[in-house]
């Protein structure tokens, strides 16, 4: 479909062209120079001792899992308000994932007190979702975690650029883990990162990446190793160099695409307040510098979401909602998971989300035709209730 406002768009330009014609033209595809290089540069970014490039966040959630020891018999806590990636890291150890509750309307993260609620003596983990970018309230959990002797896994997916207290989101936990899925703030099509301050679960995370190998394709072709031993049981979650040379040229436009997401974030607040105050802004004056991933409003109670995402569609407006809660996927409510009374906010909140369309292209003008729209869906929403 040929929308007006799309939900999300890339910012790709002759950098990106550039960059990966170099490597093209160099003739060596595979993890190298440059995917070292992008670390580095992430890395300094964020403020952590590593970084390690991955094919996708999803296999950078499952090996933060695996480094933290989870597995058969242990639990690991975590928002069922997520994609579901994040739960399924935590089974593909064959640990169990446990669902906190969020905190409520003002914020749509995990709550500490569902979380302290839904520890037992099989808990091992917290993997904390950083929702839209907005940071969890990250020395509350830590001393929570502490407490309990728990590990604590950053699923900071939205969240690349994001500070609490001026420390990066993703360097507050263990390990954390980014995404640079196509729709994210910064983009490799396909890909993602893990970063941690501790040398050895660098090291391990390294190794694993790469089938547990002791050394790489790499390493071989530059003359510094003629063979290589198995040290553990590996997957193959390397990435490339041409992804990774998309992403060192989006590294250097994150700063000023995620201060553009903010202000265009600023707007919307300002529009919705004025037009349509009937529905719900989730994180204003939220604690941190937010990378503003996503724009989430909550509809007035009683109004239908599938009829107001209709009307938004008529008028060429994409939107969408983050998310359907994970336990109640067909794949999860056979599971011994926790009754819906424990789980009130996600499930009360989750079908009135909705997501407007953000980027750092988005004109001035669109998103007042956003805003428009939203108020012209909501007051046929009412007619049709009444």
């Amino acid at each position: 479909m040929n929308w007006r406002v799309p939900l999300s768009d890339v910012d790709f330009g002759d950098e990106e062209i550039e960059a990966v014609k170099h490597v093209v033209k160099s003739g060596w595809l595979t993890m190298g120079t440059v995917t070292h290089e992008f670390e580095c540069e992430f890395a300094a970014f964020v403020g952590a001792r590593h970084a390690i490039a991955m094919t996708n966040a999803t296999a950078a959630l499952h090996l933060a899992c695996v480094v933290s020891g989870l597995g058969p018999g242990d639990e690991a806590i975590l928002p069922s308000l997520t994609f579901v990636a994040t739960a399924n890291a935590v089974r593909y150890t064959g640990a169990t994932p446990v669902f906190a509750d969020i905190e409520g309307e003002a914020s749509l993260n995990i709550s500490v007190a569902s979380i302290e609620a839904c520890i037992t003596p099989r808990t091992r983990a917290i993997l904390v979702v950083h929702y839209g970018g907005y940071a969890c309230d990250m020395p509350a959990i830590l001393s929570l975690a502490e407490k309990h002797g728990l590990i604590v896994i950053e699923d900071a997916s939205h969240a690349v650029g994001s500070k609490l207290e001026d420390r990066m989101l993703g360097t507050w936990g263990q390990v954390g883990c980014f995404s640079f899925f196509s729709n994210k703030n910064m983009t490799t099509g396909e890909g993602g990162m893990l970063v941690t301050n501790n040398d050895q679960l660098a090291e391990k995370l390294r190794i694993l990446r790469s089938h547990g190998m002791t050394s790489l394709t790499w390493d071989r072709h530059q003359g510094h190793a003629w063979s290589y031993d198995v040290v553990d049981l590996g997957y193959n979650y390397r990435i490339d160099e041409i992804r990774s040379a998309l992403g060192r040229v989006q590294l250097k436009k994150l700063p000023n695409n995620n201060q553009l997401r903010r202000k265009k974030t600023t707007l919307y607040h300002e529009l919705l307040r004025e037009s349509c105050p009937e529905a719900g802004t989730p994180f204003q004056n939220h604690p941190g510098v937010s990378a503003c991933h996503l724009l989430p409003i909550l509809l007035p109670v009683g109004i239908g979401r599938d009829e107001f995402l209709e009307h938004m569609k008529e008028n060429g407006i994409q939107t969408s909602f983050h998310y359907p809660p994970i336990h109640l996927f067909s794949e999860y409510r056979g599971m011994n998971m926790p009754v819906s009374s424990k789980l009130k906010m996600t499930e009360a909140l989750a079908t009135r989300e909705v997501t407007l369309p953000l980027y750092p292209t988005l004109s001035d003008g669109s998103i007042s035709l956003v805003v428009k729209s939203v108020q012209s869906a909501l007051k046929r929403a009412r007619q049709s209730v009444v």
